[in-house]
């Protein structure tokens, strides 16, 4: 499994984390997509709080168009009709300048963006959760990392998942002659769907206390169902994630920089496959 030279961690329900390349399970790394996981599971107990309604429009919180017909329960499950990402994004640090600002411009043409009607069609998007953030944390009057610590991260006992680590606790990726290379901006408004940091073991207890011990409850509707794993990914421009679950309680989480995202779901699947016929 560890046959790469690829940075790599791996953390599971059978063994001691397992390193190579300098990759270390206490030090922080951008998580990408996995953020979704708290961003929902905080959209959840929300609606259970009575902070919001899970049918809300999404013009009860933020400034789109009357009548849209996207609810916070259609971006949560990616039926919402937006497309993956927002236009126009740029090659190289694709989401540097998507701020706020950017972030209300396209909710004013949503109807002309949306590839179909809300919920109709299930579209993974980037953009969905983005604007699912930015409406909790207008419902919670708090900013996105204060909710996603008040709703997931403290009632999980969990504190090494932020949105700005410690410089000198951050592992960062290295090109050609052990040159740093550069990590995508991701602390906009873009925060919510891909932006976090944390050190794989708090992913790992992450994983753990919403997928296996159910500590919060029935699972966020973020999460994907194949067969029989419950599971989420994520990736960045230099990393890439996989977090899965057996209903069993096995579990693992990969964590690598560089290398192929493609290749960190083969390799978390390969796993989870062996600890199921273990």
């Amino acid at each position: 499994m560890l046959r790469t030279r690829t940075p790599t961690c791996v953390l599971t329900s059978a063994s001691a984390p397992r390193t190579t390349h300098g990759h270390h399970p206490d030090r922080y790394v951008q998580i990408g997509s996995l953020t979704k996981v708290l961003t929902g599971t905080a959209f959840v107990r929300m609606a259970s709080a009575g902070l919001l309604d899970a049918t809300d429009p999404v013009e009860r919180w933020l400034p789109a168009p009357r009548r849209t017909g996207i609810t916070l329960q259609h971006l949560a499950e990616h039926t919402s009709g937006l497309p993956r990402q927002p236009p126009g994004l740029p090659g190289k640090d694709p989401y540097r300048n998507f701020d706020t600002a950017a972030l209300h411009r396209l909710l004013n043409t949503c109807d002309e963006i949306a590839l179909a009607p809300a919920g109709t069609t299930e579209e993974y998007s980037n953009l969905g959760y983005a604007v699912l953030g930015a409406a909790l944390s207008a419902a919670a009057q708090q900013p996105y990392e204060r909710l996603v610590h008040d709703h997931v991260l403290e009632p999980l006992g969990i504190h090494e998942i932020t949105t700005h680590p410690p410089a000198e606790r951050r592992l960062h990726p290295t090109g050609l002659f052990g040159r740093r290379r550069p990590e995508w901006t991701l602390d906009g408004a873009i925060l919510p769907s891909g932006g976090l940091w944390a050190t794989p073991r708090a992913t790992a207890d992450l994983l753990k206390g919403l997928l296996v011990d159910r500590k919060l409850g029935d699972p966020a509707p973020t999460w994907n169902t194949t067969g029989v794993v419950t599971w989420h990914n994520g990736a960045t421009g230099t990393s890439s994630a996989f977090a899965g679950a057996l209903p069993n309680g096995s579990w693992a989480l990969i964590h690598r920089i560089g290398g192929t995202s493609k290749d960190t779901d083969r390799m978390g699947i390969e796993l989870l496959r062996e600890l199921h016929d273990a």
